[in-house]
Order: structure tokens, then sequence, then C-alpha cells
């Protein structure tokens, strides 16, 4: 998009909520489909599909495990099985069965964590998934989906449905700013540029896609040219709009919520090392967090439109 699009960026649904909606959508228009939950449907949002096919919803319990393994034996019968719960339970609790009983087999099973990362609030740490997209991207023949915003989440949702193979798509509890027009069209592994910029560049996923906007227009005016990236796919990553933002900005920053140590972070820098090496600035979390309301965690650890800005000029400071 040209460097002179300003957005709105007004408050819409969760990324939770469009996929509870969507997954009802689909519904209706596959019969296919069957859901499976961790006695969440409240909060995962598939209480919407569950109120319309209440004999396509499994309820599993607090056993995400058996879960998972329900949904690959769904797959295997020939229905389209998307299982959900927070993602911290789905994607550590049910890591054997993903990694033994879909991964390996090339299962057609469809995960959706939700309550992603620290925006959780209050919950606390133990509910806070900061580890799940390294997780799903350790397994192979999985899609790997983080969208910014309820346009982007119900495309994925759709796409998953279509695409025959396991998929894992990341979604929140707290409502997100509107980044995209309703109906607008992705392509997997293809990143979005948001903003034009000339500097550096900023690469996000997820709820922080809409603060790195906020941070373009912070830099605007201090004279710093910003390029925004939203990284929808983490897996397979855009290695081609990554190496062209690093050989046309010659810096990167990226910022998740997520620990820096094993996610989009880790794999810009592997796509920045194959294509073209530059600078970059790590913004996301290295440490468990606290019991808070979201805005308040988001503060403190530094998920915000300053924090990104500031990471933009440290790494201006070292470009060559």
């Amino acid at each position: 998009m040209p460097a002179n699009v300003k957005y709105e960026l007004k408050l819409g649904a969760a990324t939770r909520e469009a996929f509870g909606k969507t997954l009802a959508e689909l519904g209706h228009e596959n019969a296919n489909i069957v859901v499976g939950d961790a006695d969440l449907t409240k909060s995962t949002m598939t209480t919407y599909f569950a109120k319309e096919f209440p004999e396509r919803l499994f309820e599993c319990g607090i056993a995400e495990a058996n879960m998972v393994a329900i949904g690959a034996g769904l797959a295997l019968s020939g229905k389209i099985p998307f299982v959900s719960s927070f993602s911290a339970f789905v994607m550590t609790k049910g890591f054997e069965q993903l990694r033994c009983l879909v991964a390996y087999p090339n299962v057609n099973l469809k995960v959706v964590g939700t309550h992603s990362g620290i925006s959780i609030g209050e919950d606390g740490p133990s509910q806070m998934s900061m580890e799940d997209l390294a997780l799903a991207c350790a397994l192979p023949n999985f899609t790997v989906l983080c969208p910014a915003d309820e346009v982007a989440t119900a495309w994925a949702v759709r796409w998953a449905a279509e695409h025959v193979g396991p998929v894992f798509i990341r979604t929140g509890r707290v409502k997100v700013p509107v980044i995209y027009p309703a109906g607008t069209k992705f392509e997997i592994g293809k990143a979005v540029e948001l903003v034009s910029g000339t500097d550096v560049t900023l690469i996000a996923t997820g709820l922080v896609v809409a603060e790195a906007i906020r941070a373009a227009e912070q830099l605007e005016a201090e004279g710093i040219s910003a390029r925004v990236l939203d990284i929808h796919t983490i897996k397979p990553i855009d290695e081609e709009a990554i190496g062209k933002a690093a050989a046309e900005t010659g810096a990167l920053v990226v910022a998740e919520e997520h620990l820096v140590d094993s996610g989009l972070g880790v794999r810009v820098a592997q796509a920045a090392a194959k294509t073209h090496p530059a600078p970059i600035e790590f913004v996301g979390l290295t440490e468990f967090a606290e019991s808070a309301t979201p805005d308040e965690l988001l503060d403190k650890y530094g998920m915000r439109a300053d924090n990104i800005a500031a990471a933009a000029r440290r790494v201006l400071a070292r470009k060559k």
C-alpha cells in the first residue's frame, strides 16, 4: 500500500470471535466440518458453531491431548475437523499427539489456539502462550497463521477449511483494531506491505501489527521512513519480502507478542541470513509475564508503538 495511506485503526472484534463466527458460517456451507473443544466453547467462541450444529460439536472436556487425537481420527474418516482451546493448552498438552498423530502422517486437522500471548490478561502466566508459534513451526507439514484482525482471521479460517493438511491459527482474547477492508484476499506465505518506507522495515504479526503502524507514524513525524510488513503466515514465511526489505531499507525490527528466542524474529533472521543480512532489533518477550489487565501487561512488557519506534532508532544507529 502507498506510504500516504492513513489507517483509522478503529477497534474491532477479537480474533477469537472472528474465528467462531466464521466457523459457524462454514458449518452451513460444508456438512463435513466438525469441531472439537476442551470445555471452553464460550471462551474459544466455538459456541457459535455449537448452537447451530450441536451434533457436530465434540466436547472433549479438559483433555486437550485426547481432543487432538479425536480430531486426527475424524480427519482420517473424511471429516474436516477444527479443534480449539487456549493456545497454552492445545499446543503444550497436545504436542505429542500433534507430533505423532497429525504432523507425521500429515493429517487434515485444523488447530486454533485462542487467548494467545500475554494479552489474555488477568488469567495469569499459566494460561499465557508465549511459545505456541515456536511449537507449531517445529511441526513438519503444518501451515502456521497469525492474523492481525477480524478480516484476516475470517480469511485464515476459510483458507484452512479448504486446504488439505494440518494448520495452526493463532487468535487472541482482546478486541483489536481493524486494519483490512472487509473481504480482503491474502496469499499464504506472502507478507502484506501496509506502509512503504525506505529507512527501516518494521515486521510484525498478530496483535502488534497495529502498533507497528502507529510506530511508523511516530517515526514519520521524526523524518524516518518506515516500511511496515504484516507477516500473517509465519510458516511458510515470505523470504522474498524479507530479503527485499533488508536490501532496500538496510535495517529490520521484528515485533511479536511471543518469546523472541523462538518466534517470528528467529524466522525473520533465518530468512535475512539466506537472502540479505542486515541489522535486526527484536521487540517481544524474554520472560513470563504477570497477572494484570491486558493494557497493563502490553505496556509493561514493551508491546507498544513507542517500544517499536525505539527499536527502530536503535537499529538505525547500527545501520551501515
